[in-house]
C-alpha cells in the first residue's frame, strides 16, 4: 500500500512522459498546493501490465494515476480497476470538453455507460520517412534509372518494399526500413493488423466471428514473413525491437522510412540527441493492390486507480494535464498531445511541421476489437507472426491453426467487433 503522504503514477516508460509528467506536477502542485509528492515510475509495457493487472496495483491502491493504454479498455472495466470519470467529466470537465477533441479520441474509453481513462498521448499510425533521402535529387535520379519510375512516398507495400531495397546501405548503418518485430501482444499484432486492413481484409467473418484463414490474411501474413526475412532490405534488429526501439532507431538515422505511430516522428524532430531534425516527413500507409490506405487508433490515457487513496486530487491532476498548456507542454517534450488546439498550435508546427496533418489520419483509423479475451485472442497472433518468421510452414496452415486455437477461446457470443 502506497504512502499517505505521496501521489504515486505508473507511467509507460517514455523518456516524454517522463519529464512531461514532472512537470505537469510541478504546474499542478503549484496551483494546488496538495502537500503531496509525485512518486512516478516508469515501466516498460510488460512490467507495467504486471503491476497494474496481475499485481492488481490499481484495486489495492499502489497507485494513484496510471498511463492505460485503450488495448485494455475492456479488462480494467469488467475488473472494476479504475475509477468511471462521467460524473467527474459531466461537472467539472476540462476546459474545451468534448468540443476541443477529435471525437475519435472520445470514444475507446467509454464502454458499458462508463468512462474509464482521458486520452493523454495521441498519435495513429502512419508512414514516416526521411525527407532528405526521399528528396534528394541524385538519389531521385539514381532511383528513376534503377526502377523507371520516380521515387515517392510508396503508394502500395510492394512499392515499398522496393524503395526499401533502394535505400538498404549496411555498410552505411542505413537501413531501407524497419518494423517493431518483438513479440509483446502489442507490435506484431498490430502490423498484422494494418497488412490485413489495407489489403481490404477484416478479423471478423460476416457472422463476426474472429477468423484468420481468408484470402487477405494469406496475402498479408505472406508478405509480412517475406519482408522482415529479407536482409537486403530490413534493419537486422527488426525482431528484439518495440515501437520505442525502432523510433529510436530511425532518429538515429538508421532507418530510411517505417510504419510506425506518429509520437515518433515527433520524437525524431524534438528528442535531444537525434540525428534527423528537420528531415522528418510523414504520409498515409501503404497498402495493398486492392485495399486502402488505413490508419489504428490506439492512445494512452490516464486513469484513476479504483483503490487511489487521492482520488478527487486525481482527477484534478488529469483534469489539469488535459489543459491546452499542459496539452501542448507533453507535445513540446516530445509526447504528441490531443487536443485539436495543439495539433494547429503554430509554435508545435514550427518544430514539428506535420502536426496539423494528424486530424486526417484519425479519419482513416480504426480501433481493435474490443473484446474482454483481447489479450488471448492477440497472444495467438503473436504466435501466429513468430511461426511464420521461424519456421517454413505454409501460411494457410498457420492460419488454419490461430482459427482452431481462437474457436477454444471464444463463444459466439464473445465475438462482437467494436
Amino acid at each position: 500500500m502506497k504512502r499517505q503522504g505521496s501521489f504515486r503514477i505508473a507511467i509507460r516508460k517514455f523518456g516524454p512522459f517522463e519529464s512531461a509528467i514532472q512537470k505537469q506536477w510541478t504546474s499542478f502542485e503549484s496551483i494546488a498546493h496538495t502537500g503531496l509528492s509525485l512518486e512516478a515510475e516508469p515501466f516498460d509495457l510488460h512490467p507495467l501490465q504486471e503491476s497494474l493487472f496481475a499485481q492488481q496495483g490499481l484495486v489495492r491502491g499502489d497507485w494513484d494515476i496510471a498511463f492505460i493504454n485503450t488495448d485494455w479498455v475492456s479488462s480494467i472495466h469488467s475488473s472494476g480497476a479504475v475509477v468511471d470519470l462521467s460524473s467527474y467529466l459531466l461537472f467539472n470537465p476540462p476546459e474545451g470538453y468534448p468540443h476541443g477533441w477529435s471525437d475519435s479520441l472520445l470514444q475507446l474509453q467509454k464502454i458499458d455507460g462508463s468512462i474509464v481513462g482521458f486520452p493523454y498521448h495521441d498519435g495513429p499510425e502512419c508512414f514516416i520517412y526521411r525527407k532528405d533521402l526521399f528528396d534528394n535529387p541524385q538519389e531521385k535520379a539514381e532511383y528513376k534509372k534503377r526502377y523507371g519510375i520516380s521515387l515517392n512516398p510508396p503508394r502500395t507495400w510492394q512499392e515499398f518494399w522496393q524503395i526499401a531495397h533502394f535505400f538498404h546501405r549496411p555498410q552505411e548503418k542505413l537501413y531501407g526500413t524497419a518494423f517493431a518485430a518483438f513479440p509483446d501482444g502489442h507490435n506484431t499484432v498490430y502490423d498484422f493488423l494494418l497488412q490485413l486492413w489495407t489489403r481490404g481484409g477484416d478479423l471478423f467473418d460476416q457472422s463476426g466471428k474472429i477468423c484468420f484463414n481468408t484470402p487477405e490474411a494469406i496475402e498479408a501474413l505472406t508478405f509480412y514473413r517475406a519482408v522482415l526475412q529479407d536482409q537486403a532490405a530490413v534493419h537486422p534488429a527488426c525482431r528484439k525491437m518495440d515501437s520505442v526501439q525502432l523510433g529510436l532507431a530511425f532518429a538515429a538515422g538508421e532507418v530510411a522510412m517505417m510504419v510506425n505511430w506518429f509520437g515518433f516522428a515527433t520524437m525524431a524532430e524534438t528528442m535531444e540527441n537525434t540525428n534527423v531534425r528537420g528531415r522528418v516527413g510523414i504520409a498515409n500507409i501503404p497498402h495493398g493492390e486492392k485495399g486502402t490506405s488505413t490508419s489504428l487508433n490506439i492512445y494512452w490515457m490516464l486513469s484513476i486507480a479504483a483503490g487511489s487513496l487521492h482520488s478527487d486530487i486525481a482527477y484534478k491532476f488529469l483534469r489539469h494535464c488535459a489543459s491546452a498548456e499542459m496539452d501542448r507542454l507533453l507535445t513540446l517534450e516530445g509526447g504528441t498531445g490531443c487536443r485539436k488546439s495543439t495539433w494547429n498550435d503554430a509554435a508545435v508546427n514550427q518544430i514539428a511541421p506535420f502536426y496539423r496533418q494528424l486530424e486526417g489520419f484519425h479519419s482513416t483509423a480504426r480501433g481493435l476489437p474490443r473484446l474482454t479475451q483481447w489479450p488471448q485472442a492477440a497472444s495467438i497472433i503473436d504466435d501466429l507472426i513468430v511461426s511464420a518468421i521461424e519456421t517454413k510452414r505454409q501460411i494457410s496452415e498457420l492460419l488454419k491453426n490461430a482459427d482452431e486455437k481462437i474457436a477454444t477461446i471464444f463463444s459466439q457470443d464473445d465475438n462482437a467487433t467494436l
